[in-house]
C-alpha cells in the first residue's frame, strides 16, 4: 500500500497528515478520487470507517485516500484537524496524475466525527491559501457530527475537537451548518432515526442548509440502526451511495 505525507502552503499548525492509498480497481468511476476521515469522535480513527470504506469503493472503480488526521487525545484541537483535511485534498490534487485520478474529481468522505471534518472540509476551505483548488468536488457525509451546539452537538467530539469550555464564537466556527453558501459542494448523506449517540438532525440540518443556498444533495435517513452503521456493507447505503457516486463521475 503507497503512502504519501500532505503538506498545505498556509498550514498554521504544521500540517503533514498520513495518507494511506488504495487505487481503484477497473472499470474506474472517471478517475474518481475519495478522501476518506475515519469516525472515533476526534479521539481515535476507526478502521472499518478507514481502511474498511476504501477496500468496498476501490473494488467498485474509486481511488481512495485514508487520512490520519491529528486527534484530541494527543493534545491537538482546532484548526490541526481541519488543515489535515485540506493538507490531504491539496497533495492528492497536485499529484493526481501519478495517483491516476482525475484532479477535478476529488470528494471527501467521513463518518460521525470524520463526517464533521469533511463538512468542515467543504465549508472552511476559501479561509486558506493554496496553488490548487482547496474546494472539494463533492462530499460523502455518514451519521455525521455537524453542529457543536448543545441541542444536537456531540460533547464528546465537540471536547476532544475545541478542548473544554470553548466560546460561542469557536463553536460557531466549527458549527457546520452556519457555513454553507452556494459554492459548497454537492453531498450524499445518510443517518438513522434510531441514532442516540448523534442525533439524525445534525444531517436534516446540514441538508436544509445545502437546500436553503441551492447547492444538490441526497439525503437518506433510515429508521432502524444504531450509532455506526457504516461497518455493514450489506446495509442498503452502501449501494445506495456508490450510485450516486456513480452519477457525480457521469456528470
Amino acid at each position: 500500500m503507497k503512502e504519501l505525507r500532505g503538506s498545505l502552503e498556509s498550514s498554521t499548525t504544521n500540517a503533514s497528515p498520513l495518507i494511506q492509498c488504495y487505487p481503484a480497481r477497473p472499470p474506474a468511476l472517471g478517475g474518481m478520487g475519495l478522501l476518506i476521515f475515519p469516525g472515533g469522535g476526534y479521539g481515535g480513527l476507526s478502521d472499518y470507517e478507514g481502511e474498511g470504506y476504501a477496500r468496498y469503493l476501490a473494488e467498485r472503480g474509486v481511488t481512495c485516500f485514508v487520512v490520519q488526521y491529528r486527534l484530541g487525545t494527543d493534545g491537538f484541537h482546532h484548526p490541526a484537524m481541519l488543515e489535515d483535511a485540506l493538507a490531504a485534498l491539496a497533495t492528492v490534487r497536485r499529484n493526481a496524475v501519478a495517483l491516476n485520478v482525475n484532479s477535478g474529481l476529488i470528494g471527501v468522505m467521513g463518518s460521525s466525527a470524520g463526517g464533521h471534518l469533511a463538512a468542515h472540509a467543504m465549508v472552511a476551505h476559501e479561509g486558506y491559501r493554496s496553488s490548487v483548488s482547496l474546494r472539494p468536488d463533492f462530499g460523502v457525509l455518514c451519521y455525521p457530527v455537524i453542529s457543536m451546539d448543545d441541542e444536537i452537538g456531540h460533547r464528546g467530539s465537540r471536547d476532544m475537537l475545541l478542548g473544554p469550555g470553548p466560546g460561542d464564537a469557536l463553536i460557531r466556527e466549527c458549527s457546520c451548518e452556519l457555513h454553507v453558501t452556494p459554492r459548497t459542494p454537492p453531498c450524499f448523506l445518510w443517518h438513522t432515526r434510531e441514532d442516540e449517540m448523534v442525533p439524525f438532525r445534525n444531517s436534516t440540518r446540514f441538508a436544509d442548509a445545502l437546500h436553503a443556498a441551492g447547492v444538490p444533495f441526497e439525503l437518506h435517513v433510515f429508521d432502524k440502526g444504531p450509532h455506526g452503521m457504516g461497518h455493514d456493507l450489506s446495509h442498503p447505503w452502501a449501494a445506495i451511495c456508490h450510485h450516486w457516486l456513480s452519477g457525480i463521475a457521469a456528470g
